[in-house]
C-alpha cells in the first residue's frame, strides 16, 4: 500500500486542482439548499467528463509529449483557442479559489488582517513552492496535502450521520425543479467546476511529462489517474453530504460573499457537529482550498510557457517538450517565462479581489459558468485528436459514445443557462 501511495504523482495534482470551489463553495451549497438530489449531478458530471480527463495522462503515456502537441497538430488556430480560454479565466479562476483559501486562513489564525492582504500573503507562500521548489516539491507537498484532506472529510462526514438538526429549527427544504430558471442556473454553475474545468486535462498531460522530465519512470497504467479522479468523486459527495446533513432543513441562510461563507461554514460545522470538531473541520477545508491555490497557481503557467514555446516553433507540434527544453539549453529561459506568468497570474488576482471582493459570489458564479459553457468546445478538440491523431483501439466505442453524449449534454445546458440569463 505505502508503496503505491509514494508511486502517485500527477493523479494527486489533478485531484488537489478538481477539489476546491467545486467542492467546499458548491457541492456543500448544493447539499445545503437541495438535500441529497445533486449527487445525481456530481454522478453525471463525472461520466461524461471522464473521457476527456483521462486523455490528459493517457496522451503523454501515449505519445511521450503533452496534450497541447495535440492542438497544434490540429492547427495553430486551435491552439489559439486553448490560450484564449485560458486567459480569458486565470484570473478569475485563481481569484475565486484564493479567496476562499484566505478566508478559511484568516479564521483558523485568527489574524484580523484584510482577506486580500491574507491572498497575498497565500500567493506568495504558493509561488515560492511552484517557482522555488519546482515540480518534486510540489509533487510531494500534495501527497500530505491530499492525505491530511481525506482523513479529516471522511471523519467530518461520519459524524455529521450522528447529528440531529433540532425540531424548532426545521423548515421545508428546496425542492430542486428543472422548470425553475434559478435551480437550472444554479445547477450549470455546479457542474461548471464538478470535478473540475475541462482546462485541468491540459494541466495533467503537462504534470505527466514534467514527472517525466524529473527522471522518474514512464506509468504504464492508470491507476495514478483513477486515484485522483474517483477521488474527487467521493469527496465531492461527502461535501454534499455534510452540507444535507448538517444544514438542509435548518433554515440558515448562507453568505454570499467568499469570505464570509469559507468561515461560516467553519461554524456551523463546529456548531452542529461538537466544538471537539473544529480541527477536523477546519483542516479538511483549508487544504481543499489550499490545495486548490497552490495547484492552480502551478498549473497555468505551465499551460502559458508550453502555449508560447509551441507557438513559436516551425515545426507541427513536434517540439520543446520538457526533455527537448532540457536538451536545447532553453530550460532556465522557460523557466523564467514561467515565473513571470505565476507574478502576472497573482496580481491579476490581487487586482481583482481589491476591486471586486464584494461581489465574490457573483465572481465564483462567472468563473464557473464560464468553464461550463467553453467545455463543449475543448471537448470537441479533444475528441478530433483522439479521432485522427491516436490509434484506433485508443478509445473503444462506448467512451466515443459517452464523450459525444457529454457534449451533447453540455451544449444542451448551455443554451438553456443562455436563454435563461438572456431574458430574465
Amino acid at each position: 500500500m505505502l508503496s503505491k501511495l509514494k508511486a502517485l504523482g500527477p493523479g494527486l495534482l489533478y485531484a488537489g486542482a478538481a477539489v476546491g470551489v467545486s467542492h467546499v463553495v458548491q457541492s456543500t451549497k448544493a447539499g445545503a439548499e437541495y438535500g441529497y438530489i445533486l449527487i445525481v449531478g456530481i454522478i453525471l458530471a463525472h461520466i461524461f467528463k471522464y473521457p476527456f480527463f483521462e486523455l490528459g495522462p493517457k496522451y503523454t503515456q501515449e505519445t511521450q509529449q503533452n496534450l497541447l502537441h495535440g492542438f497544434k497538430r490540429i492547427g495553430k488556430w486551435a491552439l489559439a483557442i486553448v490560450a484564449l480560454l485560458t486567459i480569458g479565466t486565470m484570473f478569475t479562476i485563481q481569484a475565486a479559489v484564493t479567496i476562499v483559501t484566505s478566508g478559511l486562513a484568516l479564521k483558523i489564525t485568527g489574524l484580523t488582517m484584510s482577506p486580500v492582504a491574507m491572498s497575498a500573503i497565500l500567493l506568495i507562500i504558493c509561488i515560492a513552492i511552484s517557482a522555488i521548489g519546482r515540480f518534486n516539491v510540489l509533487d510531494k507537498i500534495m501527497k500530505v496535502i491530499m492525505i491530511t484532506l481525506s482523513v479529516t472529510t471522511v471523519i467530518a462526514l461520519v459524524s455529521s450521520f450522528f447529528y440531529q438538526i433540532p425540531s424548532a429549527d426545521l423548515k421545508p427544504g428546496k425542492v430542486f425543479d428543472l422548470s425553475n430558471g434559478a435551480d437550472i442556473i444554479f445547477l450549470i454553475a455546479f457542474l461548471g467546476w464538478m470535478p473540475a474545468p475541462l482546462d485541468i486535462s491540459i494541466w495533467h498531460s503537462i504534470w505527466s511529462e514534467e514527472e517525466v522530465s524529473h527522471g522518474k519512470q514512464q506509468r504504464k497504467s492508470m491507476f495514478d489517474f483513477r486515484v485522483g479522479f474517483w477521488g474527487t468523486a467521493i469527496l465531492g459527495a461527502s461535501f454534499l453530504m455534510l452540507g444535507a446533513n448538517v444544514i438542509y432543513g435548518s433554515g440558515i441562510e448562507l453568505a454570499a460573499g467568499g469570505v464570509a461563507y469559507a468561515q461560516q461554514l467553519i461554524d456551523i460545522y463546529v456548531k452542529s457537529i461538537g466544538s471537539w470538531s473544529y480541527w477536523v473541520i477546519a483542516i479538511a477545508a483549508f487544504t481543499t482550498m489550499f490545495s486548490t491555490t497552490l495547484t492552480c497557481l502551478d498549473a497555468i503557467p505551465r499551460v502559458l510557457t508550453r502555449i508560447t514555446a509551441l507557438w513559436r516553433s516551425h515545426e507541427t507540434g513536434d517540439t520543446l517538450d520538457a526533455s527537448e527544453v532540457s536538451q536545447s539549453g532553453a530550460k532556465e529561459a522557460v523557466y523564467r517565462m514561467r515565473v513571470i506568468w505565476l507574478f502576472v497570474i497573482a496580481v491579476g488576482a490581487l487586482v481583482l479581489l481589491q476591486f471586486f471582493i464584494s461581489d465574490m459570489k457573483q465572481m465564483v458564479n462567472v468563473a464557473t459558468s464560464l468553464s461550463f459553457l467553453t467545455a463543449p468546445i475543448l471537448a470537441i478538440l479533444m475528441i478530433q485528436i483522439v479521432r485522427k491523431q491516436l490509434p484506433k483501439s485508443f478509445w473503444p466505442a462506448w467512451k466515443y459514445g459517452i464523450a459525444f453524449t457529454g457534449v451533447a449534454f453540455l451544449i444542451l445546458l448551455g443554451v438553456a443557462y443562455l436563454r435563461l440569463v438572456a431574458f430574465s
